[in-house]
């Protein structure tokens, strides 16, 4: 799939803490006055500040994936449906059955979410950008206490420990994602609606009660950089049939050997919004403003379901 470019997704979200977080440096620093446990700090714009890594939100998105998939579908192989599994089993799984594959053979024994996120023979097919503070939005960052607790005795086991959080501000950042399926889009909407719902938290002590945000989403662009735009259709410049210019575009519309690669080949949904071309007029793409990206998540969401009950049927 690597070899293709057909669709890119990118959605621009905030991130506001809705009470205090924290995402730990990896490394305690030597000065005293500061506390045991740092905010994670990069430098940035006018100088050093704290920010939310791009790896520690897509490990939060894919744990969160992998229990929505596990809860619907399975994570063990069955040897009359070997190719269709949504989440592999991370401590059994050697991945030895994709050795001297093919890469459309690799794409499609893949587990659904390897699919998105890789695997040792597959690469990520969604990046997330380190989330940098707003602007418009100043950050209030605190200093808390706390202790461990012995389970035995009900003593204090270590402690007592300060540590930094960050209670109010804003997070700017980026989720991109390349030849993407809509089953696959609707999935990160899923968990995006989850996190906003503070079904899954961010960082450190989430039993404790950290770790709850707020997503806002300010923007989401669909790509087709194969195609261009005459009279409100779509047409692959490679040739074939033409779509209406308001029709979101799965990976599975693109590609010819979709049975190699285990895709839907009718991989489409009708949309509100009419395509424009993109930048040096070259490629088309649908545009959803601040306040509607919900609606693209929505249509998303309605493949993801279909794949659902169709899999179910087999």
């Amino acid at each position: 799939m690597h070899k293709y470019f057909v669709n890119h997704c990118t959605i621009e979200l905030t991130i506001q803490p809705d009470g205090p977080i924290l995402i730990k440096s990896g490394k305690e620093g030597a000065d005293p006055t500061k506390p045991d446990m740092e905010f994670v700090e990069a430098y940035h714009a006018d100088g050093r500040t704290i920010y939310l890594p791009g790896s520690s939100l897509k490990g939060a998105i894919r744990a969160h994936s992998e229990r929505i998939v596990r809860t619907i579908g399975s994570d063990k192989r069955d040897a009359n449906n070997f190719d269709k599994i949504w989440a592999n089993d991370p401590l059994n799984d050697k991945y030895d059955y994709l050795k001297d594959k093919s890469s459309a053979e690799i794409y499609k024994l893949s587990s659904f979410t390897d699919k998105i996120f890789g695997n040792t023979s597959i690469a990520s097919r969604i990046r997330i950008e380190d989330a940098y503070p707003s602007n418009d939005k100043p950050l209030r960052l605190e200093e808390r206490n706390g202790v461990a607790i012995d389970r035995v005795f009900g003593s204090v086991a270590v402690g007592p420990f300060n540590y930094q959080v960050c209670t109010d501000g804003e997070f700017h950042t980026k989720i991109h994602l390349k030849n993407f399926t809509l089953p696959q889009l609707g999935l990160i909407g899923l968990v995006l609606r989850d996190l906003n719902d503070g079904w899954f938290g961010l960082g450190f002590a989430k039993s404790r009660g950290l770790g709850t945000v707020n997503i806002n989403y300010k923007k989401a662009i669909v790509q087709y950089p194969g195609c261009e735009l005459q009279d409100k259709k779509i047409y692959p410049f490679k040739g074939g049939e033409p779509w209406n210019h308001t029709m979101l575009l799965g990976a599975g519309e693109f590609i010819d050997d979709v049975s190699d690669y285990g895709l839907i080949k009718c991989d489409r949904q009708d949309t509100p919004v009419a395509a424009s071309k993109m930048e040096f007029g070259f490629g088309v793409q649908l545009i959803w403003q601040e306040g509607t990206v919900t609606d693209l998540f929505e249509r998303a969401v309605r493949s993801w379901k279909d794949l659902l009950l169709a899999s179910s049927t087999k």
